[in-house]
Order: structure tokens, then sequence, then C-alpha cells
């Protein structure tokens, strides 16, 4: 197999670099945003920077990275653009920068937008410059780039600025590019589109002739552009060499056809001229798909584009085409071939009167039209519309090979979409899994293309959606599997014997060798497969190892995904691996093939199941497992070998790997999708179109819903009325009841309801009638029933007094159709979500819920205390959970009708569980504790015999003993006609005092008839809901199994069920299968999910009719915070993976309610990022508590941010790829969390935070060797990245920024808003102010911080607390600090005059009298403690050479070497203490020392900066 090259890092310039670098001299000069004073616009400065920079270069990505980011393309380039100094090198310049924002994936169209008058002449100089032959003007280079340049704007659509220009070559009038006979065919098709075919002519005969001929070379632009590509593609030579540049301009052409293919409002049209082109005839038969290595990019891509052209679509009308239609086609294809043949060439007679079934296929297709000559052959294509009549006196132009494949490859019988799915393998083979085409390393930097499909706006059809998403899950985990394979079996170290064979010289944690694999079973397939339905194996294993690896080993389970590995080294015994070097050929790897584990053998040789009884000793280290292979690929493998007499890939395997169980579930997800695209997927109709991206993006909106609901109880939503009103702003509220005293929630409200299409009527005047009974609100206060005379019977309440966006998002999300809630940082997006979930609960008692989030968010929203629905592993994920749950059981939720479903249910005990098995047990144990009331209500009734023995006998009891009392109650009581209520008789006659007699006394207050009448029949409902609850736990008594239990709980009791994403897709086809239903979806942090995992739990049941049950779909998240995590950078920029389906929809139009009122932070901070938002404002109390107004002790703002200059000529460091770190940053970071700490500021109360893992793991090191253990210090709450803290927060976060050399990842804006919205009250960042000013995508936020001093202002002699208000002038003195070293020291001196004050002030207690010692024994016995801290620290003379964080490097860098999983170090790892005696040093030349005075010795001493743990990005 042919080893990948590897491919090269792009490496950023560095500061010094980008300063004397030409361009930045030009910038500071011309367009620099910071240079007041600029010179006049220059056109020979643009052609001076694309000539020298870009030209001379070979459009060098440094060279426009520099350009890019020094924002030429916004203040000079565009600003200064106009038709009079349009030029080439103007043209090029302005295409190379907005492709360079698409590879840097920062917005590429705001500059235009703000600018719009010269787009139109702009575009159309693009088209004419894309169409010049390419020996002129624009070399094949610039023309690439061109090409590149309209594909970005072709998948832009959303952007109207470009959709106005695009759609001018992409509409019908397009078609004058079809040959006429063709063209006449396909109107006669669709008799419609020739009454707009005339009516284009009219409108083009009245056009002026220089309007109309520039309309013609518009409508026939990517005619002529694939015509220029085909004489390209042509040019290309078989074997002798060729130029890159045709290489790129051939790729990046198929892939604009692809992206013109995959989109329906593109190719509606466009296919037909692309057919009617045969451009995929001239490509498969050009010489570029026979070069093997020069072609193999080319051809993965014109496969796709193969698949597209074929899409089983109706262009016109978008719908899918089933399988049966699909044959429809392919027979009227065939068989008008066949009659063209009969009437017109009797050579083909036998070929005519053949059954279509012996002659769709490729061989006899050759075998009749193989012997006819050229001319024959294209006369048949002419009477197909497919080529131009031939005249009778001429020969044909084209190739025989040409004309033969295009009938051929027109008519033979194609596979459909499905089976080629069906028969796809799962698991990713060697093959796959070093295709750096489909599956690119790390280093990719978004230059070429991939053979990969895009996630962008639209898609074709449901299927489509699927498969783009399908294939690239696929790889995507095919990315991981391979990081898996590579580190586990370098790790191995397989060399060559001296006999041969395969010695393996070291071990892994996830692999062992193989010592024995047998194929036990291929089972037969089914009917119309060729695949077996089953094949199994068993694969022995010698487990010589630690007892705890090799409980891992046994510990596998069933369905645990495993890759068997062969290996056939080359290199000798004791070859060391080189990790640069291409891994395949020093590994000597062959073959990698899937399985799954069925299960561990037994002595007897029988599969150990699954389950509660403990697994069986086994004797000795030998273990066999029972695998599952997969059929499609062992069928596959097995044809292999029979045919083309290739080796048994199945008895060469010398080597199983595992991998962790919580990356392990790929498969489980593909086969969910799979198995959604077998069946109908039935999305509701309203929703269909807005998933595909079409039609209204606002018609799944409430107020355009047929069928909204126009009373609503909204509960305890509203504290009072005044809050109601205020809710409802533009709103005239109409009240019911006049009295004020009755104006008390709860409240039902009746909307006006309009008509679905929102039209306005008219009256006869055409005035509006949208004004007074559009806009007003029938408002109706109504009493809770009395439910019992116990205090626990009280209703609860909210507390919350939700804000007038809240309100409608409550209210959207209330209502039928699809709600999208956007919730900015701070704005209590999650209370807005359990308010929704109990109102439909209350509203709609017979509805389920089902609650969904990303399976990564539960240790994200920990510690706010407002965790949704969490992931399935770890205990402590269910305390969180449980504390949600509880949360929503304040809201007057009963606790019963919660279930919670996941994967481990080993539960936890704590004190309520909704698991499933927990709520078993929760409805066991409630059904004894109502069975004892029932018990004691016998009992006061004196009723003999034993009604409490099961909830049947309960019941009879109900029916025959309480009803009859009741009922008697009644008719005595009941208010007679003609004569006034006695108040004593509701007392008097009611039957079940004694049974109350527990109850808060006296029960009836005597007042008067109706209030005592309400409370006897709150009693009686108190009553009932015993024997209600009973029937309904009934069940519980009849299955005796858990299992079945927890079954019907789920199908039947639970009216809010809580998953992941993770699991609906690992366990749908179970769900299904059970008949789980649902009427309404909440998805929390929705913009964290992906694409896919977002759709599935919208079919988590099966159709009703033919329709979807779904009625509501509430999506909350802010898709301004970061994307799900995608760990390789081409799925995550090329594919654009990244986008979740929120942030689509957003893309898209489809209307949001945008949360505008935070209450987490001060004002001030909150204006770092609030720019990002739609008018986002503060709550009240973020002006008014005294923890807002008051300033940070110590320091003078309440944010600041803090140049860091290179700390001994060092800035950022590299030690392994992308494990970014700067010591001078962590050093300075740490020093001031040290300052604050000792000013008296908790510990716990700041979080440290950086946007790099390595600079994380350098600052974890730093503080465990300054103050980890230190009692007068402490630890942060929190060292962690930026990505990992979204959804946290924390009253002062220190924020590092590491880089220096480039901007890096926080150009992504969006994480620039995570980072900037942690902090709650003081927020501190460090970083190399000179680069990061300039970025233009940061402007609104570093403005603000470059407005203050860039260096630390402390204030040392200010307590902590402070009564100082924020913003006021300190009365303590400000010390500014300029650098880290003198931060470090000042530190070291403010921790040694604090413990020499506590050691004078310890030397004067011990002199006190006895009494007075007495009286301070507790203040002494601390004073002890410090004591003892300060005789263990070294005096400053004898500190030795600072930083133990280079050498802390150096200790990450050899932690990696043992497994991966110990990247992340620990206090034990490192080594933390208050003594250095205790320190274990990592290396003999680190210095053992610990707490500031390290870090001051560091201003003078240099440190080794060793590599670091290898980070996964």
């Amino acid at each position: 197999m042919a080893t990948p090259a590897q491919p090269k890092k792009i490496v950023a310039p560095t500061v010094s670099q980008i300063n004397a670098e030409f361009v930045t001299q030009l910038a500071c000069k011309y367009w620099a945003p910071h240079i007041k004073k600029k010179s006049p616009f220059d056109i020979k400065v643009i052609e001076d920077i694309y000539e020298k920079e870009i030209v001379k270069s070979r459009f060098a990505i440094r060279k426009i990275m520099l350009l890019e980011f020094s924002q030429y393309l916004e203040n000079y380039l565009w600003m200064n653009y106009s038709p009079e100094v349009s030029s080439k090198a103007y043209l090029m310049s302005i295409c190379c920068m907005v492709n360079e924002k698409f590879r840097e994936n920062v917005p590429a169209w705001e500059t235009f937008k703000k600018k719009p008058d010269h787009f139109p002449f702009f575009f159309k100089c693009i088209l004419k410059a894309a169409l010049a032959e390419t020996d002129g003007e624009f070399s094949l280079h610039e023309q690439t780039v061109l090409l590149l340049f309209l594909d970005h704007c072709f998948n832009s659509l959303e952007v109207d600025l470009i959709r106005s220009q695009v759609q001018q070559l992409i509409s019908l009038p397009m078609w004058m590019g079809l040959q006429p006979a063709r063209l006449e065919l396909e109107l006669k098709k669709t008799p419609k589109l020739r009454k707009f075919w005339n009516l284009i002519k009219k409108n083009d005969e009245k056009m002026d002739p220089e309007a109309r001929e520039q309309a013609y070379q518009e409508r026939r632009f990517l005619s002529q552009l694939i015509q220029k590509f085909i004489s390209v593609l042509k040019s290309v030579p078989l074997s002798e060499p060729v130029t890159m540049d045709k290489v790129h301009y051939c790729e990046r052409f198929i892939e604009l056809m692809i992206d013109l293919e995959a989109l329906l409002p593109t190719r509606r049209w466009f296919n037909t001229i692309l057919d009617d082109s045969h451009l995929l005839v001239h490509c498969y038969l050009s010489n570029l798909v026979h070069r093997e290595e020069d072609g193999h990019l080319f051809s993965q891509l014109l496969d796709m584009l193969k698949f597209y052209t074929g899409f089983e679509i109706n262009d016109q009308t978008g719908n899918a085409l089933t399988e049966n239609e699909m044959t429809t086609i392919h027979y009227d294809r065939i068989t008008s071939l066949q009659r063209a043949a009969f009437a017109h060439f009797p050579e083909l007679y036998d070929f005519a009167l053949s059954n279509v079934a012996e002659v769709d296929t490729r061989e006899s297709l050759i075998k009749f039209f193989g012997p006819l000559s050229s001319n024959t052959l294209h006369q048949v294509a002419s009477y197909l519309c497919l080529l131009p009549t031939l005249p009778k006196t001429e020969d044909t132009t084209f190739d025989k090979e040409f004309l033969l494949e295009l009938l051929v490859s027109r008519h033979e019988r194609r596979i459909s979409q499905i089976q080629q799915l069906n028969q796809m393998p799962l698991y990713p083979t060697e093959k796959i899994i070093w295709d750096e085409n489909i599956v690119p390393t790390e280093y990719y930097s978004g230059e070429g293309c991939l053979a990969l499909p895009k996630l962008n706006l639209q898609f074709l059809t449901l299927h489509d959606y699927l498969l783009r998403n399908f294939n690239l899950f696929r790889l995507e985990s095919t990315y991981e599997i391979r990081q898996d394979i590579e580190d586990s079996v370098s790790r191995m170290k397989p060399w060559q014997s001296e006999y041969g064979g395969v010695v393996f010289g070291g071990w892994a944690r996830m692999a062992q060798p193989i010592v024995a694999f047998t194929v036990v079973e291929v089972a037969k397939p089914n009917i119309g497969e060729n695949w077996p339905t089953r094949v199994r194996a068993d694969v022995t294993i010698n487990l010589n190892v630690r007892d705890h690896i090799k409980d891992e080993w046994e510990g596998l389970r069933k369905h645990d995904v495993c890759f068997l590995i062969t290996v056939r080294p080359t290199k000798p015994y004791g070859t060391k691996f080189d990790r640069r070097r291409p891994f395949i050929e020093q590994v000597g790897l062959v073959y990698v093939r899937g399985c799954e584990i069925q299960g561990m053998l037994d002595d007897k040789g029988r599969v150990i199941e699954d389950g509660p009884e403990p697994r069986p000793n086994l004797r000795g280290e030998s273990r066999t497992f029972r695998v599952f292979l997969d059929p499609n690929q062992y069928q596959q493998d097995m044809t292999n070998t029979i045919q083309n007499g290739a080796e048994d890939v199945y008895e060469t395997f010398n080597i199983i790997m595992r991998r962790k169980p919580k990356e392990n579930n790929f498969k489980a997800v593909l086969e969910t999708i799979r198995n959604l695209m077998n069946t109908d997927c039935v999305v509701p109709d309203w929703l269909h179109d807005i998933i595909l991206g079409y039609g209204d993006p606002s018609s799944a909106h409430y107020s355009k819903m047929p069928n909204q609901i126009s009373t609503l109880d909204f509960n305890d939503t509203f504290l009072s009325i005044e809050h109601l009103k205020t809710s409802f702003p533009g709103h005239n509220v109409k009240v019911t009841v006049d009295d004020p005293a009755l104006q008390i929630p709860p409240f039902r409200i009746t909307f006006p309801v309009r008509s679905g299409k929102g039209k306005k009527r008219k009256d006869a005047d055409g005035e509006d009638e949208d004004t007074e009974e559009a806009k007003t609100l029938i408002v109706e206060p109504h009493v809770i029933p009395n439910r019992g005379p116990y205090p626990y019977n009280q209703p609860k309440r909210n507390t919350i007094q939700f804000t007038h966006t809240q309100i409608e998002a409550i209210r959207a999300g209330m209502q039928p159709g699809l709600t999208m809630v956007v919730g900015p940082p701070g704005t209590g997006k999650t209370d807005v979500a359990v308010q929704i979930i109990s109102n439909i609960y209350h509203n709609f008692p017979e509805q389920r819920t089902l609650i969904v989030t990303h399976s990564n968010q539960f240790f994200l929203r920990l510690q706010c205390g407002s965790i949704f629905c969490l992931l399935i592993y770890g205990s402590w994920v269910w305390i969180a959970l449980n504390q949600l749950f509880e949360k929503i059981m304040a809201l007057d939720i009963d606790e019963r009708h919660l279930l919670r479903l996941g994967h481990g249910e080993e539960e936890l005990e704590t004190e309520k569980d909704f698991s499933r098995y927990g709520r078993v047990n929760y409805v066991l144990a409630r059904r004894i504790e109502l069975l004892e009331e029932v018990k004691r209500l016998q009992k006061s009734l004196g009723v003999p015999g034993d009604a409490s023995y099961t909830c049947e006998t309960a019941g009879y009891f109900f029916l025959y003993q309480v009803m009859s009392r009741w009922e008697e109650y009644i008719s005595k009581v009941k208010n007679k006609s003609n004569t006034l209520p006695d108040v004593t008789e509701v007392s008097t006659f009611f039957p079940f005092h004694e049974y109350f007699a527990n109850a808060p006394q006296p029960i009836f207050k005597g007042r008067s008839y109706e209030e005592d009448m309400e409370i006897a029949e709150g009693c009686f409902r108190h009553i009932k809901k015993i024997f209600t609850q009973l029937e309904e736990f009934r069940a519980s008594e009849l299955l005796r199994s858990g299992l079945d239990r927890s079954k019907y709980l789920l199908v039947k009791e639970a009216k809010i069920i809580a998953m992941t994403c993770t699991h609906a897709a690992l366990k749908r086809h179970d769900l299904v299968k059970l008949g789980f239903k649902y009427d309404n979806i909440l998805m929390e942090e929705a913009a964290q999910i992906l694409e896919i995992e977002t759709f599935i739990p919208l079919l988590l049941q099966n159709p009703q009719d033919g329709f979807s049950r779904l009625k509501r779909w509430i999506m909350i998240g802010d898709h301004h915070q970061l994307p799900p995590v995608i760990k390789n950078m081409a799925f995550q920029k090329y594919s654009n993976m990244e986008q979740s389906l929120f942030t689509r929809f957003v893309r898209v139009g489809v209307p949001t309610v945008d949360l505008d009122a935070q209450g987490r932070a001060r004002a001030s901070l909150c204006n770092l990022y609030n720019w990002r938002y739609k008018n986002l404002g503060n709550l009240p109390h973020v002006q008014l508590l005294p923890e807002f107004s008051t300033a940070n002790a110590g320091l003078l703002y309440d944010f600041q941010l803090i140049n860091v200059e290179d700390f001994q000529g060092v800035g950022e460091s590299e030690p392994n790829p992308y494990f970014y770190q700067n010591l001078g940053e962590a050093e300075y970071v740490v020093a001031l969390f040290m300052y604050m700490c000792l000013l008296g500021y908790p510990a716990d109360k700041i979080s440290i935070l950086t946007t790099y893992n390595g600079q994380k793991h350098l600052i974890r090191d730093i503080i465990n060797r300054r103050c980890g253990s230190n009692p007068l210090i402490g630890r942060p709450n929190k060292v962690t990245t930026v990505d990992r803290f979204q959804g946290q927060q924390n009253d002062y976060i220190l924020l590092s920024l590491v880089r220096t050399r480039a901007v890096g990842h926080l150009r992504d804006v969006r994480r620039l808003v995570v980072a900037m919205s942690r902090a709650r009250l003081g927020l501190y960042i460090f970083a190399r102010v000179s680069l990061f000013q300039n970025c233009f995508e940061l402007t609104p936020a570093f403005s603000q911080l470059t407005a203050r001093p860039l260096h630390l202002h402390i204030i040392p002699t200010e307590p902590f607390p402070t009564s100082r208000k924020n913003g006021e002038r300190p009365s303590h003195e400000v010390q500014i600090i300029k650098n880290m070293p003198q931060m470090a020291n000042f530190v070291y001196n403010m921790y040694m005059h604090l413990i020499q004050t506590t050691h004078h002030y310890h030397q004067t207690l011990l002199q006190l009298p006895p009494a007075m010692v007495e009286e301070g024994e507790e203040i002494q016995s601390q004073e002890t403690e410090l004591e003892t801290e300060e005789e263990a620290m070294p005096v400053q003379a004898d500190v030795p050479s600072l930083t133990d964080a280079g050498s802390s490097q150096e200790a990450s860098a050899s932690q990696t070497e043992t497994t991966p999983s110990q990247t992340e170090t620990t206090p034990d790892q490192t080594g933390a203490g208050s003594n250095p005696e205790t320190l274990s040093p990592p290396s003999e030349s680190t210095a053992t020392m610990v707490g500031p005075e390290a870090a001051a010795a560091e201003a003078d001493t240099p440190q080794d900066t060793t590599s670091a743990a290898e980070e996964t990005k």
C-alpha cells in the first residue's frame, strides 16, 4: 500500500517577522487601522503588492495571511474599489483576500455588504476573467483562484448581495446553452416551462442590444466554463510530466460542479446543462483519471460528481424519487433507445427486440454497440438528442470511444443509492484510514480541495441530508481510529524477527498480540442479498499483563468495537520508531478490519453473557473472545480472494486493538443513520422543508401554524398582574375581573389568533384592522382547586420575574411549531426551559415531552447549578441530572412523571434517582406508602378486612366504601334551592375527620359555606389522588421483572423523559421497537450538538397513519458561542461539520427569540461581548446589588488587558504540534492569582483560563510548584481551556491568550465571546497586545480593552473586601506593574512580609498572661501552622535557579511516554506542597522549591523549555 506523503504544517510568522515585512510597512503607511495619518489611495500599491508579494511567491499562504490579517480588504481594497480603477491585480487581490477569509473560517462578505454599489460590476469582471484563455492575461493558477472565489459565491446564497448576482447564472434562461434539439425535448417534457420560455424570449426582444448581449453572456457562462475546462482537461498528457496548476484547476472545477449539483437552487436548471455537455464522459476518458498519483483526488471527486448528477430527485419539483420511479426512468431511456434502433438502424434489430433486463448491463450494451461505426454511433446519439445532427456528407468529429461511452454510461443499469449504502462496510479499512484525500491529517491547511461532502445551508432530500452526515460522521470517526491505531501499534514496536516473522518489542494498554484467530460461523444471506447475515470469529489473546489492564480486557462488553490488524514489519529488531516519518512503512501495516464483541468465552467455549450474575473466574492467562465481523466487508474480501487470487485477509491478523468505551459508539450511530435511510423518514410536514433549507423559513413559527392555541394557562409564570402587563409591551391587557384583590396569579391568557399566513385584514376603506383587536389580551385569573389540608398539598410556585423576551420564549414554546431561543451568557435560558416544560405539563397533561441535550455538557453546567440533561458516564453526572429534576419538581411537577434514560445503569445512591430502575424503586416504595395510607383510612372508617393488601383491593375499597360515603355526604350538604346553606353541616357530616386528624387543625374555618365546601372537596381530592396513583402503580404488581416495569414506565407513565443525543442515536431501534411515543422535544445547548445528532431525536417513534405526532420542537442555544467539537480541521473547515442544525436554521432565517437581559456580569464586563448580540442589556440587579457596584479590592480596574512581552527572549513555544505555551504569560497569571489570594480573595472564586491545552498544563505545573498546598494561597477553582469552560462562570477570571506569532483560533469570534463572558466581577487578560489589537474580527472587544492602560494597576494596601465603589478613585496608592518579573518580585516580597508579620504576632501572643493565652488558644494553633510554613521557606539568598515551569514542561513530556490518558498532570504527579523537602522533582536539574520566592528568582535565571505533553486538539 502506498504511503501518503506527510503534509507540511503552515508556520505562522512571528510579530518581528510581520513588522519587518514589506506588506506591514505599506499597511502602516496606507491602511492600518491604528494609523491616524494615512497616505492617499494609490493604485500602484495594489499592483506592486500583487506582483511582488502574491504572484512572485506563487500565492504563498503566508503572504496572503499577512495581507488579510492587516485588514487589506476592509481598509484599502474594497473601500477604494470602483470601475475606474479596476484591473487584473485589483480583481485578483480581492479574490485572494476573500478566499483567505473562507480558509480562516471568518466572515467574508461583511465588507461588501457595507458598500455594495460596485459589487455587480466587480462580479461581471470575475466572470469575464474566468473565461479568459489560459495562455492569455490570466494564468491557470490565477483562474483556479477565480474558480474558488466563484465556488464560495455559490455556497453563500443566504447573502442577498451574492444571491442577486449568482441567480442570473443559474436560472431558466441559462438553457440557452443547450443544443436546440435537447432544448425542445426538455420543454416538451414540462409544458409549463414552454410558457416561461416564450415569456423570456419576449422580454429579451424588449431589451436594448447591449443589455441583451450582456444577459446572453451571463446565461451562457457556465456552459462556456465547462467547454473551457474540457479543453484544459484534454491538454493533460497520459504519462509525460504535467504542471500541478492544471491538476489543481481540474480538481477545483469538479469541486465547483459538485457544489452546484448538491444545491437545489443551483441544480434545478444546471443539471440539464451539465448532462448536455457530457462532462462526465469526457472526464472518465481523460488521461488525468489514468494518472495514478496525480489523478487520484480527481477520480474521487469525479465519483462524487457522478453520484450527484444521477441523484434520485426531480430537478424541477425538488421531490425525491422513489426506487420505482427511478426504475421507470431507466426503462424509458432503454425503450427510447430501442425504438430509435428499430426505426432507423437495422443492424440493431436484435437489440431493439430484446428484453430490457438482457440489454441494460454494460457488457451487453458494449456487445451490441461496439461493432458500430463512429458515424452510426453519432446518429444514434443525435436521435436521442444527445448530440447535434450529423450531416450526411460529413464524418463525426467525436472519437468512437467517446460515443460508445456516452451511450453505454447513459443506459446501463445502476445500483440504487440505498443498495449502495446497505452494501457499504461500516468499519473503515486501511485504504480509507490513511487516504489523505478523505481523512486528512491534523496539518490540513485549507489550501486544496478534498473528496468530502459539505454541510451547507440546503440539502436535496432527506436521503441526501442523512447520507452526507453518515459519510462525514464515519470519516470523522475514522480519523480518531487512525490516531488510536498509530498510538497503540507504535507502542507495541513490531519488528521483523530473524526468521522473517513478527516480534513485538513493546506493549500497549489498548492492544494485544493475537495468539489464534478462527472464523467459526458464516450464516446464509437473506433473500435478495449477496452478503451473509452474520459472520462470527474467535480471537484468542494472552493477557500476561497487570491486573487492572487484565480487568479492562475481560471487561469488554457486548457491542464494544475492536479492530483486527495485520502488520508485517520490515525493520530489524531494535529499530527506533520515528513519529515524524510515515507510520505505515515503519510498522509494516497491511490490513485493518473492524469487529464487534459478542462476549468472552468460558472454559467450555460458551459466551459469558452480561448480567447481574458474577462473571466466572477463568484459569490461566489465555482468553478467547467471540466477535462479529462486518458481513459486507467479509463478502468483499472473500470475493476478492476467489476472483483475483488475493490472500485471505482473515488468516493474517496478529494484533487486536480496543478503544475507550465513550469514544467507541460510532458503529451504533452509523447503524442508526443507515436504518433511518432504509425506512420512511416521517418528519412533520411543518418541519420538512425547513430541515432541507427551502421554503419560508418562518413557516413553522407558531404565528403561522394552523393549529395555534388561543387560550393558554401560564400557571405560575407571572408573579403579579403588574408583571404580566410589563411582559407584553405594546398590548392592551383586559382582565376579566375588576377587583384588584382578585387579580392574582395564576392567569389564563387569550391571545388574538391570526390567519396562518399572517395577512392583515382590510376594511372597506382599505385600512388595516390590525390595531386594537390584534393587540388585546384577555386575562382571566383563576384559582387552583384545593388539593388537601396538608402543607405539602399547596402548589409550588415560580419565584423568577421573567423579562418580556423570556415570556415571549415561554409563550412560543407552549404553542405548536418550531421555537428557537437564542440565550446569550447569563440570560437565564435554563430557567426559561424549565418553565416551558412545566407549562406544557400543566396545559397538556396527556402529552409527553422529551428533553435532549449534548452528551458533553454535564460538567459545563454543573458549577452554575442549572444542568439540563447530562451525559451518561461518571457517577457524579447522575447527581447533576437529579438536581435538574428537583429544579423541575420545584415547579409543581409530580416526580413520578420524570424519567432519565442513559447508559451506566450502575446507579448512584442519591436522595432521588431518576433513572429507569430508580423510578421503579420509587414506584414500589411509593406503592407501599400509599397502601399504608389506605390502611389508615380503612381503620378511620371502621371498615373490616384487608383493603390495603394490593392496589386492586384498594381500588375496590375506594369504589365501595370511600365513594359511597362521599356521595352520601354530598347529598346531605348540597345546597338546597329553597334554603340557605348551613356552614356547620359541612363539618358536621364530613366522614373523614378521623383520617385527617394529623392535618393542621381546625380543618374547617367556619367562615363561609363556600370556603368550607372547597376545603372538603380538597380533602377528597387528596384521598382520590391516593387511589389514582395506586391504580397507575397496579401494573408493577402484575409485571414481575425490573426490566418489564421500567419499560412500562417509559411507555405509559413518564411524561418528561430526558436523554442525551448520543443515547438517542444509540438506542433508537430499541425505543421504536418498544413503542416509545412523545409529543414535544426540548433541546438544551442545541448549538453545541452535531447536525445529525440533533435530527435523530425527531425520529424516535413510529409515525401514526403516516404522520408524525410531534407537535413542538423547542431549541435553546447560543450560536455565538462555541460549536460542536470536531477534532479534525478538515472536517471542521472544509466540510463545515461543526455547523449545528441550530446555527444552520439561524443562517436560513428561521425566526428566533433573542433573550436580551443578562444578570451574570457587571455591565462593564458585559460590554466586552454584548456587541455580538441583538440589544443585550442588563437586569436591574446588575446595577443595584453591592457585589456588582463595589470595586475589586487591590485592583484599579474591573477588567484590564495586560501586555506581556517576551520573557528571556521567548514568547510562544510549540514543543509539539498545536501544543502552544507561553512561559511569561503563565508566570504572570499565577503571580496575579497569588497576589489576589494574599489580599484575601477566596481561591475558589478565581478561575484561570487559557486558549490552548499546552498553556493549561504549564499553568497547572507552575501552580503545583508555587502555591498548590500553601494554606495562605491555595488552588484556583479551575485551570482549564476556554472551550472546556463554556457554560461555567466564576467571579474572577484570569485569561492567558498565549499566542505571540499569529492570533490562532481566538480569531473565531465565538471563542472570543466565550472567553469574555465567563467572569462576573473581574476579568484580567494577559496577551501580546500588538498582535491582537490588529485583528479585524476582535476589534469591538479589543478597542474597549486597549482604551485602558496596558500595564497592570494594583492597589496593594487596599483591604479585601473594599468599600470603594467601582470606578471611584482609590484612597490608597496605585502601583503600576510593567512586566512579569516585577510582579513576581512584588508578590514574593508581599508574601514574606505577611509571613514575618504573622510570625511577630505569634511571638507577641506567646508573651501574654496564661489566661489570655487560653482565650487565644484557637488563634495560636492556627499561627503555629504559619510558623511551620515560614520555617520551611528558604531565605531569598538561597533561592536556586527559577522556573520550575520549564522543567515542569519536561515532566509533562516524560509523562506522555506512558499512555495518552496521562496527558493531564495532577498534583500527585508533579509534586506540590509547602515544604520543599517533600517535592519529587521531575529531573535532577529541576529546582525543588515552592512559593512566590521561586517566581522572584526567575527574573534573572534562564529556564529550560523542553518539549511538553502532546495535545489532543
